[in-house]
């Protein structure tokens, strides 16, 4: 590594980030380590894919920088393991040994980066940083995700099915035939789904509908 820049990019949220890195080889994990807390990140060194596994990492954003060959398993075949279980960290890949065949299999499977040693300092911060920003955007899709499904699970039975009827374009006529319910009935019912689920508009609900129920399932 060369041509060490401190960033001067901060979190954007009050948690920590962290990355988690993985290679071999002693001393490139202390250099990372070094450079990595540098710039007010928390790092965590490993070893083995083996030793990141068994180890309970912090609930907030980070980012795993991987060496591409690791004893007994490729860091491209550990990256499909994670994505295989669920782990969604981005992943910066570095090498010594790298080729262009293996740099695209990488990034096509979804690493942030693919950098061949030696590289700048500044080019794996700014990596680690686009990674980062990376999983925060992805927590934050998952936390709100939840708290839809936590609005969706609120609903009683026939608000549900209204809500459904409602996405899928039926006018309160059509709905109150179909569920054998008066107009009235259904327009209050119409009403407290949307104040359940907090959508503005019909299109706003249109687009919840889709996330809660992608199946169409009540």
């Amino acid at each position: 590594m060369t041509d060490r820049t401190v960033s001067d990019r901060s979190p954007a949220t009050m948690e920590t980030p962290f990355v988690a890195i993985i290679d071999d080889d002693p001393s490139i994990r202390e250099s990372l380590v070094s450079l990595l807390r540098s710039v007010g990140l928390t790092a965590l060194p490993f070893a083995s894919a083996q030793d990141f596994l068994q180890h309970r990492w912090p609930d907030a954003p980070g980012c795993l920088v991987l060496d591409v060959r690791l004893p007994g398993q490729s860091g491209l075949e550990f990256q499909r393991e994670l994505t295989g279980a669920g782990i969604h960290l981005p992943v910066v890949f570095i090498t010594g040994h790298g080729d262009i065949p293996m740099s695209v299999t990488a990034m096509k499977a979804g690493a942030v980066e693919f950098l061949a040693k030696p590289f700048r300092d500044q080019d794996l911060i700014d990596a680690v940083h686009t990674g980062i920003e990376r999983d925060r955007d992805r927590r934050r899709a998952v936390d709100a995700l939840s708290d839809l499904q936590e609005r969706f699970r609120s609903l009683t039975p026939r608000e549900r099915e209204v809500m459904q009827l409602v996405a899928a374009g039926q006018l309160n006529k059509q709905i109150a035939a179909e569920l054998q319910l008066s107009e009235i009935t259904v327009k209050v019912h119409r009403a407290s789904v949307m104040r359940k689920m907090q959508a503005r508009s019909l299109p706003d609900l249109v687009r919840i509908a889709d996330k809660v129920t992608p199946n169409g399932e009540s």
